[in-house]
């Protein structure tokens, strides 16, 4: 009987315990588990304490009794700071990327766009069964980042009225909902989600103009290599609205402009064009110019009264080959930096310059104007000036009258118009790179150009909290091997290296006995 009794005891520490526990989460002690638990825990734990509380007071005074109660208290310790850490892992969650290429992370603009959030963003994920793990992880890292991300996982089948309210046409949809905007993205990824974002807290869109009329590679163009219908679409991703202007048949530039690009002419801007740029400068303008090498004559002499000089050559780099040593490189690749200009200060990765020219600050600028350098190329670089001998016959060699690496690529201008003598106020911005085609369909998506070229863009147009490094697509490692390397992997860790620990081990056991 004394056994049932202690066994009771036993019992009811433990059903009153879960029941305790059951209350904590719970929060309501009529809850069936609740009740029962604590109802037989404390009959159990009454019948035990009536019968044998004597033999309990007693057993308190053994050694072995006091060792037992030391190793609960420890344990209970221990449960207790395990309960403690996950609370403040609960409140203040952290969370840590070790992989090289940051797959679980998100990109600086990301985080930098939902700094900026002023309410709330509601994402509603429509997938089959309220169920998608690739995604629901992706706006986790959103919801990380922000307190102002509020996700929702949908099952069409049970909701269909929703469905309906967001026009969801498939599963795996997200729809956004920002203030009085709203859109749906139907392919979800980390670049897709944070453009959606950026149109819609951004309620005005800047209107950014392609120069036409002088060969310039067409705005709309995705067949041809050259074409800017990538740089278009990265514009357009930015909330950006892009136009192309005809300056010829213009009186001005229009007022509306919030930025003109130059980019590659192959003929000379006219005069009328040029006193319009000229007026448009001298306004307050924003001005990017991308200029080809050779080529973009009639922009030098304007360009040089604002503080920057356009050099008559090529930039030529020793490419390594692998047993066939240097060779003439006319797309070197810049990872140098200005950290001083806001588009390039915190820029660290490469950008790739295909026949690029030399740009560089004046040495006696005028007064108001501010020029900085904002990319250069190595130190085994330098600036043809035999074009001839670069075009034509496919050599270079730096010369006595050759400008040596590392060479000044871009250069960013700001004038204070009132400094320069003009009767007006703020400022004018000008970016020139020296070369038309590092953000082209080819080269855009090369290395970091497309953030070299709308960090850029963001800052002529007055947008320098969107400077940053954007999200872009990692795919996993993977190792192709040929059907010949594949035998031999087979052979190696299926037969070979079994076959030599067989050996291995009879040897030893052969020697032994």
């Amino acid at each position: 009987m004394s056994k049932v009794l202690q066994i009771s005891g036993l019992a009811g520490a433990i059903l009153t315990l879960f029941g305790i526990v059951a209350f904590f989460f719970t929060r309501n002690i009529l809850d069936p588990y609740v009740l029962i638990h604590l109802g037989l825990g404390i009959l159990g734990l009454l019948a035990y304490l009536t019968t044998q509380g004597g033999t309990l007071v007693g057993s308190m005074r053994l050694r072995s009794t006091r060792y037992g109660l030391h190793s609960v208290s420890y344990s209970l310790l221990f449960v207790g700071i395990l309960i403690l850490l996950n609370f403040l892992n609960t409140r203040y969650h952290y969370r840590w990327d070790l992989t090289e290429a940051k797959v679980f992370s998100l990109s600086p603009q990301s985080t930098k766009v939902l700094g900026q959030l002023n309410q709330d963003l509601l994402i509603y994920g429509f997938f089959e069964r309220g169920e998608n793990s690739r995604i629901a992880d992706l706006i986790r890292s959103y919801t990380y980042h922000s307190p102002r991300i509020k996700f929702y996982a949908i099952d069409p089948d049970r909701r269909p009225e929703m469905a309906k309210q967001f026009k969801i046409q498939q599963v795996n949809t997200l729809h956004l909902i920002y203030g009085k905007e709203s859109t749906n993205l139907a392919e979800p990824t980390e670049e897709a989600v944070t453009n959606a974002i950026v149109k819609l807290t951004k309620v005005s869109k800047k209107n950014v103009y392609f120069l036409t009329g002088h060969g310039e590679p067409g705005m709309d163009d995705r067949q041809n290599s050259q074409g800017y219908a990538g740089a278009k679409e990265a514009l357009e991703n930015e909330n950006y609205q892009v136009k192309e202007i005809l300056l010829s048949t213009q009186e001005k530039v229009p007022a509306e402009t919030s930025l003109l690009i130059i980019a590659g002419p192959q003929k000379p801007l006219l005069e009328h064009e040029i006193s319009a740029l000229e007026n448009y400068l001298k306004s307050g303008g924003r001005l990017l110019a991308m200029l080809p090498s050779p080529g973009g004559d009639s922009l030098k002499n304007i360009l040089s009264e604002w503080g920057v000089v356009v050099g008559d050559d090529i930039v030529v780099d020793q490419v390594i080959r692998l047993f066939a040593g240097a060779s003439l490189g006319v797309e070197p690749i810049a990872e140098t930096y200005s950290p001083l200009h806001p588009i390039t200060r915190e820029f660290k990765e490469r950008t790739i310059f295909p026949l690029v020219r030399s740009i560089e600050s004046a040495d006696s600028p005028k007064g108001g104007l501010e020029a900085t350098s904002l990319a250069k190329t190595s130190p085994t670089s330098w600036a043809e000036k035999d074009l001839d001998g670069v075009f034509k016959r496919g050599k270079a060699s730096l010369g006595p009258e050759d400008k040596k690496g590392p060479v000044s690529i871009a250069v960013a201008v700001t004038a204070n118009l009132k400094k320069l003598g003009l009767d007006r106020d703020g400022d004018a911005k000008i970016v020139v790179v020296g070369s038309a085609g590092f953000a082209n369909n080819r080269f855009i998506n090369i290395f970091f150009n497309r953030d070299f070229f709308l960090n850029a863009i963001n800052w002529l147009a007055g947008q320098e909290e969107m400077i940053s490094i954007r999200p872009r697509s990692v795919r996993s490692s993977r190792v192709q091997l040929t059907e010949r390397e594949g035998t031999t992997v087979f052979y190696l860790s299926f037969l070979i290296l079994p076959e030599i620990l067989l050996i291995i081990g009879l040897a030893v056991w052969w020697r032994r006995r």
